[in-house]
């Protein structure tokens, strides 16, 4: 049975990002995709000149279209704009049973803010404990904590942990915004902590990263992997769609990565 995974998140019409990108990986990993929009951003690979808001009801319409009609075994979710999305998309979520995914979309890779600072509190209090895997970057894991963002392998495995402390299954503290060659994950459970490691690749072909691998990691979920192996599968695939990013010609600035690299010709 083909898994369907419905993403919560923004749109990027360039492609290379938010829902366009979540689409992409959800299909490049076995798996029927699905969408709900929070917001409608005007961007490109050089970054985000304009964000338009999706009526909060209208978000929580087309979760409920979905859900009311169509099996979902997983859900990502990604940009959420602001606090009264953030709760109706608690509210839509709460008391389901399929694995759920929070990658707390905050900042755009050029500097843009994506998320409002009276939704952080939202995010952390209504959304996190949703999570079966929450998915924050070094800066977002350090502002969802109120610290400074972690150096240290140690550093990461305790803010991993205490994020967990706030009610997520699993958090994934991403290591890409580290430096040396070796780019690490810290996947942080009840039985502690499990690092991923990759060779760091030299592009600047990143766009979209972060909203790639939360959706990996939910159609692996939604097909039944336990999180470590799904990690494990979505570390593996947006690995490759980094090292293919430069094989594709697609903008100015920080071009998208390459979600199809090992199924095209």
């Amino acid at each position: 049975m083909i898994a369907n995974i419905l993403s919560i998140a923004g749109s990027d019409p360039s492609g290379g990002a938010g829902i366009q990108a979540d689409l992409k990986a959800i299909a490049a990993n076995g798996a029927y995709g699905m969408a709900a929009l929070t917001a409608l951003t005007a961007q490109n690979t050089r970054g985000v000149s304009g964000v338009h808001r999706v009526p909060p009801a209208f978000v929580a319409a087309q979760i409920r279209a979905v859900l009311d009609d169509v099996r979902v075994d997983a859900v990502k979710v990604g940009m959420i704009l602001d606090a009264e999305i953030a709760e109706v998309v608690a509210d839509a979520l709460e008391g389901r049973e399929m694995p759920i995914v929070v990658d707390p979309v905050m900042i755009a890779k050029g500097g843009a803010a994506l998320l409002e600072e009276d939704a952080v509190a939202v995010l952390r209090d209504r959304l996190l404990p949703l999570a079966t895997v929450l998915t924050p970057n070094l800066p977002e894991a350090a502002a969802l904590l109120g610290e400074d963002v972690a150096e240290t392998r140690a550093a990461m495995a305790a803010q991993g942990a205490a994020l967990r402390a706030r009610g997520a299954a699993h958090v994934l503290v991403k290591g890409g915004h580290g430096s040396g060659a070796e780019s690490a994950d810290c996947l942080v459970s009840e039985g502690g902590a499990e690092w991923f490691g990759a060779p760091r690749i030299a592009t600047k072909n990143t766009h979209g990263t972060g909203c790639s691998l939360s959706s990996a990691l939910a159609a692996r979920l939604g097909q039944g992997m336990p999180p470590a192996a799904a990690v494990h599968r979505a570390k593996a695939f947006i690995g490759d769609a980094i090292a293919g990013a430069d094989t594709l010609t697609v903008g100015s600035g920080h071009g998208p990565v390459h979600h199809f690299v090992t199924l095209w010709p």
